[in-house]
């Protein structure tokens, strides 16, 4: 299985995403629509039109993965423009409150310190 650490990245794609895409299509999408690195050991996220389904992208060091996941009933917020590449970038707490139901637009976010890591730079 994959591990989310501090230096995972977690980007989300804004905007509808066409769910019968699979390994290939959401590769080409994280590379040409998000300007990313699919093998770079980083999380995509990706959302249908009607906000209800949900598939992540991250390579293990050895294979893709593909995960999915289907509302049994509600959505996912899902914002529907990001920056210039159309993708937004989430912290390892908004990713669990976006999947939680919580509404990231809603939400308040408290200041503290937080280190960023260099780019490039794995958490020991």
């Amino acid at each position: 299985m994959f591990g989310l650490g501090p230096a995972t990245r977690i980007y989300l794609a804004a905007g509808v995403t066409d769910m019968r895409k699979g390994f290939e299509g959401l590769y080409g999408l994280v590379r040409d629509r998000l300007s990313c690195e699919p093998l770079s050991g980083h999380l995509f996220l990706f959302c249908n039109g009607q906000r209800n389904r949900l598939k992540v992208l991250v390579w293990d060091g050895s294979g893709l993965w593909v995960c999915a996941k289907k509302l049994e009933k509600g959505r996912f917020t899902w914002p529907q423009s990001g920056d210039a590449q159309g993708k937004v970038v989430l912290s390892h707490e908004e990713l669990s409150l976006l999947l939680g139901g919580i509404d990231l637009a809603k939400t308040k976010h408290k200041r503290w310190y937080r280190k960023a890591l260099p780019e490039g730079h794995a958490a020991a």
